[in-house]
């Protein structure tokens, strides 16, 4: 997933709502949550301090809601119920229902105010049609467009007033409303049902069709046959809709099949990986829009309704909206020693033919912008400290899965002390933080004794080291743990050589000095947020067998949840990338001092692929360490750990109806009833089953009649 996450700025709870659908007013002021029995209209400036409610009588839940887009019309809003659609004006605190229009005859799926005409309405339904409607003349339709199938979605075009797309299962028509008689465009968009239409706020020819056959696709309308650009997502996507900057998307998957509720931001230019990933809501996200701009702040809000009744509000920065430019890098080496970008490319969508020259190129090119000026950098200083993306927060997000790692953080002081055993060798590396990181500035790393590695190889890890950073803050990411695991990574494969060399005496030295190792971008080999349907590991478990025993298993008694045991466990195995990409914080960090955050990791050895497991999602207890230094040449860092709990089998044949040892010690003999009851009294009380001897004994006073047969007895 993404590299960057953020969690909300804002969370309101409505538990006793029930609202379905979400919409937020052209002003930024108001969101209204549409429940069965109450509108509820939210003040998103202060959106604690309470709300109004406007009462409704419907046994219909309402389906979709929006507000008027336009400034002078701001105060009328629509919501869909059934076959017809109430018009509501919000006026001075109080609401009411204006008019209503009644037109369908089936369920109405979608409607949308005209981008251009304050008094323009659309509605599309099952039942075939699309009205236009013109709200001061409500007796009916001005327009009517006909269509074979059912219609999903309806939307304006943003910037063609006469221009309007229809979904119908997996096609789109684009149609004119001065030509209702047929659509001037078909698009055999999917092959499943299209959940989500957007056109793009600046290109009139494009838009974007999210679907149930898990894919988004972008289309030229203008090119039919052709999509322009696909992202495949694995999973169905509920919404895909543009950002008002730059040239990002937002996606929400479809809430029926998926329990992943983070939404994603993407890049429309890098499709490979989203940018950015909102996490917070505990179920499934059913509405997200934007909110407008505030006057002279140059941030953004997502305002997004889940079921988990809770709207939550995301600031979206500067910095966030730069991951969504298209700026390409030329080469990371180059651009160390020249600090020089290539020219901005051409802002155009990929053919499809582009795409997939760009997805084989993935890994070779980063998303950049261009430098700001240090004017600006220092005008917004004071914010960026404020925001959630702190050094404090990367400390006690950081997950280090590293062996023989010992890293001390000071947030106070903005540095850390990262120490590292290899075989022999020992490095102890002073790392400080500027106030602009990660925003364009990199880190200084420094050795520090003790430090017994040559000064070429200081050299060579100063290098490695420095790169990482640089193209990590260049995206304005951490870039902390990607420098440790190179670290790692580089010190061992030194340490390899040499023994390799040595080993053999007898090897000629090599004229050529080797290219310096390359070490592959951290992917997510499991984990990943298209693993939906992959369970997620069970950590404990219990089954009964047939010998009479119960098999259990646990994680180990020092392994806590790392998350309060209140929350729920993950559903899927895709939640291991929140751990893997460091959105989540797996391991518990303790905090010793105000500012100071200190982590230790003494993992045992991982390949790649094994960086992050089940055992990520829980944390370790660790004794205190004040009395490491006496132990600091000892190969206490060599033990086993012991990384699985255990397995206990447990004897339940006493608690069971049916046992192996009685099996074989009963008697049945049918001419002697009392005898055969007795005996086998006596073989339920070797084995200490106290409750069959009474059976037993009861039986054998219940036959006074002699012939008597029983067939089975105990």
């Amino acid at each position: 997933m993404a590299a960057r996450w953020s969690s909300e700025n804002v969370v309101v709870e409505f538990r006793d709502s029930q609202a379905t659908a979400m919409s937020v007013d052209c002003l930024g002021q108001h969101a209204v949550l549409s429940g069965r029995r109450f509108l509820y209209i939210v003040n998103l400036d202060a959106p604690f301090e309470g709300h109004r409610k406007i009462s409704r009588q419907s046994k219909w839940d309402i389906g979709a809601v929006q507000w008027n887009p336009h400034d002078s019309f701001a105060h009328y809003f629509a919501a869909s119920s059934n076959q017809r659609v109430d018009l509501y004006k919000w006026k001075d605190g109080s609401g009411e229902v204006g008019t209503t229009l009644q037109g369908h005859t089936r369920v109405i799926s979608d409607l949308d105010w005209a981008v251009f005409e304050p008094d323009l309405l659309v509605t599309s339904s099952v039942d075939t049609y699309i009205y236009i409607w013109d709200i001061k003349d409500t007796r009916k339709p001005t327009v009517a467009l006909s269509a074979v199938a059912g219609a999903s979605q309806v939307k304006w075009n943003k910037k063609n007033a006469n221009c309007l797309a229809t979904s119908h299962d997996g096609d789109v028509r684009i149609w004119d409303k001065r030509k209702p008689s047929t659509a001037v465009e078909y698009l055999a968009a999917h092959l499943s049902k299209i959940h989500g239409l957007d056109w793009h706020p600046d290109i009139e020819h494009i838009l974007a069709t999210s679907s149930q056959d898990n894919s988004v696709k972008f289309w030229d309308y203008r090119q039919p046959r052709k999509y322009l650009s696909i992202l495949p997502c694995q999973v169905p996507v509920w919404k895909a809709r543009y950002t008002p900057f730059s040239n990002g998307l937002v996606t929400v998957m479809v809430p029926q099949l998926r329990r992943e509720n983070s939404l994603l931001l993407w890049n429309v230019f890098d499709l490979n990986t989203p940018v950015h990933t909102f996490v917070g809501h505990d179920d499934v996200v059913l509405e997200f829009q934007w909110r407008r701009q505030k006057e002279g702040s140059k941030d953004y809000q997502l305002v997004t309704w889940s079921r988990d009744q809770t709207l939550r509000m995301w600031r979206v920065d500067s910095q966030m909206q730069r991951l969504c430019a298209n700026d390409i890098l030329d080469g990371v080496d180059e651009f160390i020693e020249s600090i020089s970008l290539l020219p901005e490319p051409e802002k155009t969508l990929h053919t499809q033919d582009t795409d997939h020259q760009h997805n084989s190129s993935h890994g070779e090119e980063e998303v950049l912008k261009e430098d700001p000026p240090s004017s600006i950098l220092e005008e917004k200083k004071s914010d960026q400290l404020g925001l959630p993306q702190t050094l404090q927060q990367e400390f006690s997000l950081i997950n280090v899965q590293i062996r023989n790692v010992n890293v001390e953080m000071d947030a106070a002081d903005r540095s850390c002390t990262v120490s590292v055993h290899c075989s022999s060798h020992r490095v102890k590396m002073l790392v400080k933080f500027p106030a602009q990181y990660p925003n364009n500035a990199a880190p200084s790393f420094q050795f520090i004794n003790p430090t017994t590695i040559t000064s070429t190889m200081k050299a060579k890890l100063l290098k490695i080291l420095k790169d990482t950073s640089l193209q990590k803050v260049k995206r304005n990411q951490s870039c902390l743990e990607p420098c440790l695991r190179q670290l790692v990574s580089c010190l061992e494969s030194f340490v390899n050589q040499e023994d390799s060399t040595s080993s053999n005496p007898f090897a000629l030295p090599n004229s050529v000095t080797p290219p310096l190792p390359t070490f592959a971008r951290v992917t997510t080999a499991y984990g990943s947020y298209q693993d939906a349907n992959i369970p997620f590991p069970r950590t404990s478990g219990a089954r009964f067998c047939g010998a009479g025993y119960l098999v259990y298993f646990t994680r180990p008694m020092t392994m806590h949840r790392a998350v309060s045991p209140t929350e729920p466990t993950p559903r899927s195995l895709s939640a291991l990338s929140a751990y893997h990409t460091g959105l989540i914080a797996p391991m518990k960090i303790r905090t010793e001092a105000p500012g100071n955050l200190r982590l230790y990791s003494g993992s045992p050895t991982r390949s790649e692929k094994e960086q992050v497991s089940i055992s990520s999602f829980y944390y370790k207890e660790r004794k205190s360490r004040r009395w490491k230094s006496k132990r600091e040449g000892s190969d206490s860092g060599n033990r086993p750990i012991k990384a699985a709990g255990k397995v206990i089998i447990q004897d339940t044949a006493c608690l069971l109806p049916v046992h192996k040892s009685l099996g074989e010690l009963y008697i049945l003999n049918v001419n002697d009833i009392q005898e055969t009851c007795q005996k086998n009294a006596t073989s339920a009380l070797l084995v200490g089953r106290k409750d069959l001897v009474q059976v037993s004994q009861s039986l054998v006073q219940g036959f006074p009649v002699p012939g008597r047969t029983m067939m089975y007895c105990y």
